[in-house]
């Protein structure tokens, strides 16, 4: 199956980082496919870190799965949510790589596989985030059907029912000949699986099976070649299952049945499964890196207040944490605060010891470099091509100094490089609704003649407008997509209300700074 698997924090996508460097531990001669469940950080983080592989000269390439058959498309740029229809991509792309089939033609047929499956969850109790309260979204006597496996509320929460009934909705949702997610006809050969969400029993899971079969022969007119249950895509502690369809032909068939060592594969090779962590050394990067920086002893004007800027906006981000992660736990996987906490205090920890803040692109540089070595998730990629394109700017102007339009053009390109990258523009409810606003109306004011310390702090009330303003927005990008309108209502975007807090901080500590006798 796997050769490798890259580890986030909890419910948040691995950094670029950590995925760079399971690359080079891995890859041969021949290359390494990536296997990516479809959510926007894991697409963006996957795919700079299959940049900066192929810039090093290593062959990569990349199958996005998915399976989400729980809620109608389209879902703006988010899509089909990954779902544990991937663990049969995984399966057949190593048997097909086990074979001895080229990177090329092991990508086509993982890419084949994965337009093949669907899969809808159900669940019965929601997961608990370590260190957090439980979310009390689901009441008693419900369960929920089409959630994602980070948590994110699904299609929708209902009374309880019996395990035939449950069975039969999500059967009837994955072969909807309407929606037509899987092309799965009557008389069609598919395996099914059965996958525990990370508190059911398999016991239980195999009442679900014992209803999923012969629902799948008499009503659907289905051939049910292969059945594998147990828990395979888990949800941390949460109680429930996923059931995912495939249709199968031979080849399909071939490569399941294929001997692997993987350790929980149900149907594995005779002898000894290996351990499922196995100590690899990871090669240097194979591109040159400049010595790093530290910071000077003596601060010029400037760099005192870079440095109170980014101290604002680094604490303002830590203030919110908890308010970020109740928002975000109605509207996505309950993280966003803690993700933005990470990122802010190891802002303020890595200042004291190495930003060179008498120069503020490479400063700007050394932020991304910061947040991208530790947030993770989408806001981590995120904020990482942010501050790279923003420094990209800066470096233009081959001076330690910047003007205010300077960071005007900074930000702007920053913008830019966060919308063709993530996929978002304004009114899709992101954190670009407070950053373009604040964009605009810093661009207007300084066009207006205002002095720039002016312009800066009524663009940050625009920030704030923008922000606030996301609750009436259908959101088009993120595990947002996923909610119904009446619950976004209820809260602003997280990550819009962080940019803004973080902006507005900067500006007002400008202010401060600026306005000293």
């Amino acid at each position: 199956m796997l050769t490798a698997a890259i580890c986030g924090n909890v419910f948040t996508s691995p950094t670029v980082n950590s995925i760079l460097a399971g690359i080079r531990a891995v890859t041969g001669p021949k290359g390494c496919l990536l296997i990516v469940k479809n959510y926007t950080g894991d697409r963006l983080n996957f795919g700079l870190a299959a940049e900066q592989a192929k810039a090093e000269g290593y062959k990569v390439e990349t199958v996005i799965v998915g399976d989400d058959c729980a809620l109608p498309p389209p879902r703006g740029v988010a899509g089909r949510r990954g779902l544990a229809g991937t663990i049969f991509v995984h399966k057949i792309a190593g048997a097909a790589a086990d074979a001895g089939l080229s990177l090329v033609e092991v990508a086509a047929e993982a890419k084949r596989a994965s337009e093949m499956v669907g899969t809808v969850g159900v669940a019965l109790s929601l997961c608990t985030l370590p260190g957090q309260v439980t979310s009390d979204r689901l009441g008693p006597g419900k369960m929920e059907l089409g959630l994602g496996i980070h948590g994110e509320p699904g299609a929708a929460v209902i009374d309880l029912q019996p395990v035939d009934v449950v069975v039969s909705l999500v059967l009837k949702q994955i072969l909807s000949t309407e929606a037509h997610y899987v092309p799965i006809t009557r008389g069609s050969r598919v395996v099914l699986m059965i996958n525990g969400l990370g508190a059911t029993p398999l016991m239980e899971l195999m009442i679900a099976s014992g209803k999923a079969i012969p629902q799948l022969q008499l009503e659907h007119g289905l051939a049910v070649d292969r059945v594998y249950t147990g828990s395979f895509m888990t949800s941390l502690d949460m109680a429930g299952f996923s059931i995912s369809v495939m249709k199968a032909d031979y080849s399909i068939l071939q490569r399941l049945d294929a001997p692997t060592k993987a350790p929980c594969w149900p149907v594995g090779a005779d002898g000894n499964h290996p351990p499922t962590k196995i100590p690899v050394p990871v090669p240097p990067s194979r591109l040159h890196h400049d010595e790093p920086s530290s910071r000077p002893q003596e601060l010029n004007e400037q760099a005192h207040i870079l440095e109170a800027a980014i101290e604002a906006s680094a604490n303002a981000v830590i203030n919110l944490r908890d308010v970020l992660n109740e928002w975000d736990s109605k509207v996505g996987d309950g993280d966003c605060g803690t993700t933005m906490f990470r990122g802010a205090t190891t802002i303020l920890e890595d200042m004291k010891k190495h930003y060179p803040l008498n120069d503020a692109a490479a400063t700007v540089n050394e932020i991304g470099c910061s947040i991208g070595r530790v947030m993770g998730g989408t806001s981590g990629v995120l904020y990482d091509i942010f501050c790279k394109a923003a420094y990209a700017k800066l470096k233009e102007k081959q001076s330690s100094t910047v003007t205010p339009k300077g960071w005007v053009d900074a930000l702007e390109a920053a913008i830019g490089a966060v919308s063709k990258y993530g996929g978002a523009s304004a009114g899709y409810r992101t954190l670009l609704d407070a950053l373009i606003p604040a964009c605009g109306a810093l661009q207007e004011r300084l066009a207006a003649g205002d002095d720039p310390l002016t312009a800066f702090v009524l663009s940050s009330e625009a920030a704030i407008t923008g922000a606030e303003s996301t609750k009436n927005m259908q959101a088009q990008a993120g595990r947002s997509t996923y909610i119904t309108g009446d619950v976004l209502s209820t809260v602003p975007d997280p990550g819009a209300m962080a940019a803004a807090a973080w902006y507005r901080a900067a500006a007002l500590a400008l202010q401060n700074c600026l306005q000293k006798p």
